[in-house]
């Protein structure tokens, strides 16, 4: 049996390895990246299906849940969009893992959709997780060239906090991609802001552009600041900020298009070097604004897709604003399909438009139009 598991999942982690190997660097790369790869393909269905009957036979709590709707074979499935999305919050409840969780190289808290402690994602190994949030974020925040940049965190270090996937994310980008200078802002919950101010004027001097990315409360926290010191910090030529979200618990919101809307004035940025990533601790990959085409609806590399459903569970068609369903073949190694509590529409070319939890919750089931949905993010 373990054999078994061993040459199978091998085989797989290959396989989604070579697609992402084969998506980041398609023929004619020269390092700028396109919108699309035109001549990319792999068959999403099947490998997803094969991946779901792996984790039928392997994740026992998963095959268990799948089992109590009925469904005991991948053969009883039309496509991927009828692999059983396992709730987010389950991650809360059981160790939703193919492997021994003691034998995790990544463990990953999620905060939860709920009230409450957090789970735990596992990963068997790193190697999936690293090679897809560097292809995302290259395709996501580096399409007009791969030039070195100075990463700027505003979120603590991977050894304050070593079971965040934000910055274990964040860490490996700055080391692939960063001019080797990379630093982080937030100590022991503090907001370094002198820091900050020091560090983005020194680059400024030197003509480094800078990559700053946090939270959306990490921002406004730093916009406050910065307002209460009458400073305005504007940022080198070619720098741009990754917003990743992140209001949840807080007392204090504000709304996405004000933000960016202070982030560009005080920072002197195009409004399209702000993207906004959208990702979750019980996902591989993650989505990006297409923010560098002027637009805002997110999407994500290939081995992501999503769609959305009703309260029922019934998938709605494009379009129309639901709970989002991810399925992320790079989680060979827990689940692949997750059910979350976000609201969004997946449109007909697989971008995302991201609606939110507490603003958007009376909108689901509902349809809208491109001006409507543009109007419910903007």
């Amino acid at each position: 049996m373990i054999a078994d598991y061993r040459a199978e999942a091998n085989a797989l982690d290959a396989e989604i390895q070579d697609i992402i190997e084969r998506w980041s660097t398609p023929p004619g790369y020269r390092g700028r990246w396109e919108h699309s790869h035109p001549d990319f393909k792999f068959d999403f269905n099947d490998l997803g299906l094969r991946i779901f009957e792996h984790q039928l036979r392997f994740n026992g709590p998963y095959a268990r849940f799948c089992q109590s709707l009925g469904i005991t074979s991948s053969a009883q499935l039309r496509d991927w969009q009828d692999i059983p999305p396992v709730p987010a919050a389950a991650f809360k409840e059981a160790s939703l893992a193919t492997f021994a969780p003691a034998l995790a190289a990544l463990k990953f808290e999620t905060s939860g959709t709920t009230m409450g402690s957090g789970g735990i994602h596992y990963m068997e190994n790193s190697r999936l997780y690293d090679a897809s949030l560097r292809a995302g974020f290259a395709y996501g925040l580096l399409r007009d060239g791969p030039q070195p940049l100075r990463y700027c965190m505003l979120l603590p270090n991977l050894e304050q906090k070593p079971r965040s996937s934000l910055s274990y994310m964040m860490d490996r980008v700055a080391k692939a991609f960063g001019d080797g200078n990379h630093s982080w802002y937030v100590d022991g919950g503090e907001l370094a802001a002198s820091r900050f101010i020091h560090d983005v004027r020194e680059a400024r001097k030197n003509n480094v552009a800078i990559c700053v990315a946090g939270t959306a409360f990490a921002f406004v926290s730093m916009l406050d600041e910065l307002a209460r010191e009458a400073i305005a910090l504007p940022l080198p030529s070619g720098s741009r900020i990754m917003e990743t979200g992140g209001f949840k618990g807080r007392t204090r919101v504000v709304e996405r298009p004000e933000l960016y809307t202070a982030l560009a004035d005080v920072f002197s940025l195009p409004s399209h070097h702000i993207i906004g990533e959208y990702g979750m601790t019980e996902l591989t990959t993650q989505y990006y604004d297409n923010s560098f085409d002027e637009t805002r609806h997110k999407s994500a590399p290939p081995w992501l897709a999503s769609y959305a459903v009703d309260e029922t569970g019934k998938q709605q068609p494009p379009g129309i604003v639901g709970a989002l369903v991810h399925v992320d073949l790079a989680n060979r190694s827990s689940c692949a399909a997750i059910l979350t509590e976000d609201l969004g529409a997946v449109l007909k070319d697989g971008s995302l438009v991201l609606i939110g939890r507490e603003r958007g919750a009376e909108l689901r089931g509902c349809s809208l139009d491109a001006e409507s949905l543009r109007a419910a993010v903007s």
